[in-house]
């Protein structure tokens, strides 16, 4: 918590299981608001809390905030420790159409003992639950991420996948920021547009990101051209208008990977231009020293409202 005014707005990955001498370098000058964690950097229980360890130290902070996508499924960063493949989040969404009260059973359980080793680990944010609506079409990026083709299955397990991990004192974000079910192309690899009306978005994509309790939410890098006919969510004031003042979405935006190449400009100006259409942090996840300086050195100091944020992002997680 120490010296908040002093981080600036974006989240990086690192390169390996340990940090580098630059690493160190890196976070002590630009002071990131957070680290996200990938299977690359996770081999054991013990090296990834000592690695977390050495993050916090840098900072001086024992809850700095540590991310991690464990969505169990084909999104599971830590298969070397456990195999959670099994666990995908239609799974917890096909139980629930089979037996209401055992699926949340199951998922209340579930949560809690991943919840235990995260934070054993040093891991206090977990970029979870996916609330996209999948279709036929949807590209296998979502694939089995998706809870259910039913928005009220998705409503149902979204919210209790939330309060479970709060529970836990493991912070959420919901993703991906108004939806990314309609999206035909991976958006790591290409833009996808969607030609849906406004009208038809609240009612159905939107509309799963409504009322929910977390503290955090990640943007679709996705162009609704009937929206905003140029700008993917991430770089559309229009569409991050939406989500605040529609969707009602009162927490931190964070943006999905600043280097997926559904954005078209370079990691400079894709960083500026999130920031510029309302994401309050940026995300670059690849561990590439020098695109992570040039996210860096156009990241904004911590505002008011982001700095009030995670504070209760602080007060969330506790003390061990």
């Amino acid at each position: 918590m120490n010296n908040l005014k002093s981080r600036r707005a974006f989240i990086v990955g690192l390169s390996s299981t340990k940090i580098t001498n630059k690493e160190k370098i890196f976070l002590r000058k630009y002071k990131p608001w957070g680290v996200i964690l990938f299977a690359r950097n996770i081999k054991s229980v013990d090296q990834t809390k000592k690695l977390t360890n050495d993050i916090k130290k840098i900072f001086k902070d024992p809850k700095y905030p540590i991310l991690i996508d464990e969505e169990g499924g084909m999104v599971t960063r830590i298969r070397s420790i456990i195999d959670n493949s099994h666990f995908p989040a239609k799974y917890f969404g096909d139980n629930y159409k089979k037996d209401k009260t055992k699926s949340l059973l199951y998922l209340r359980s579930y949560i809690k003992q991943i919840s235990h080793l995260l934070r054993y680990m040093g891991i206090s944010i977990n970029t979870v639950p996916v609330l996209d609506i999948p279709r036929p079409f949807t590209s296998k990026v979502i694939g089995t991420r998706a809870i259910s083709k039913d928005i009220n299955v998705i409503n149902k397990i979204g919210k209790k996948t939330i309060e479970h991990f709060k529970e836990a004192r493991i912070a959420t974000v919901i993703k991906h920021i108004p939806g990314h079910g309609l999206a035909k192309l991976d958006s790591h690899l290409k833009l996808p547009i969607v030609d849906k009306t406004y009208e038809y978005l609240m009612k159905n994509d939107f509309k799963t990101f409504k009322n929910k309790k977390s503290l955090f939410a990640m943007t679709a890098h996705i162009l609704f051209k009937k929206i905003d006919s140029n700008n993917p969510v991430t770089h559309s004031s229009k569409i991050i208008g939406i989500i605040k003042k529609k969707i009602k979405f009162k927490n931190l935006i964070i943006s999905d990977d600043i280097s997926m190449k559904a954005l078209k400009f370079n990691i400079s100006l894709n960083t500026i231009k999130a920031f510029t259409a309302g994401c309050d942090l940026v995300l670059h996840c690849n561990g590439k020293i020098k695109e992570m300086t040039k996210v860096a050195e156009n990241s904004k100091k911590l505002n008011k409202f982001i700095i009030e944020k995670t504070l209760k992002y602080y007060r969330l997680v506790g003390n061990d």
